[in-house]
């Protein structure tokens, strides 16, 4: 897993990057790992570009581009600045998909460390990326 380059955000005051942490009223449906703002990030996964998606619509300047694999999985990557165009077709661990975006910054008071979110989709139901 390309990931594995990047340590797992753990509890922090503002949470716990696990799959399946709680959220109070939901629980987390993805891995957080912890990274600078402006790493390069590079596709979780072989596939096209299907997606350049907004995770809040408050915020619109955060970002994901989701990727799906030749299995119909929705690979997607929260808080990055995407360098890349719908239909792009992406390798993994080696064509980069954007930087990662200072997530921190939306949470001030919450004492979050910096991070890229990473979740799978197999149409409605979430997948835990380690098992992948």
């Amino acid at each position: 897993m390309i990931f594995a380059v990047l340590p797992q955000r753990v509890a922090d005051d503002a949470g716990d990057g696990a799959f399946g942490a709680s959220r109070g009223d939901r629980k987390h449906n993805g891995i957080d790992y912890s990274c600078a703002t402006g790493t390069g990030i590079l596709a979780p996964c072989d596939g096209q570009v299907t997606k350049l998606g907004y995770p809040y619509a408050d915020a619109l300047e955060y970002r994901y581009v989701q990727i799906t694999d030749a299995n119909g999985l929705n690979h997607r990557v929260f808080y990055i600045s995407p360098t890349v165009e719908l239909n792009q077709w992406m390798v993994e661990g080696t064509s980069q998909i954007g930087t990662a975006q200072d997530i921190a910054a939306k949470y001030p008071a919450r004492g979050m460390a910096n991070h890229v979110h990473y979740e799978i989709k197999d149409g409605s139901d979430y997948i835990d990326p380690a098992t992948v």
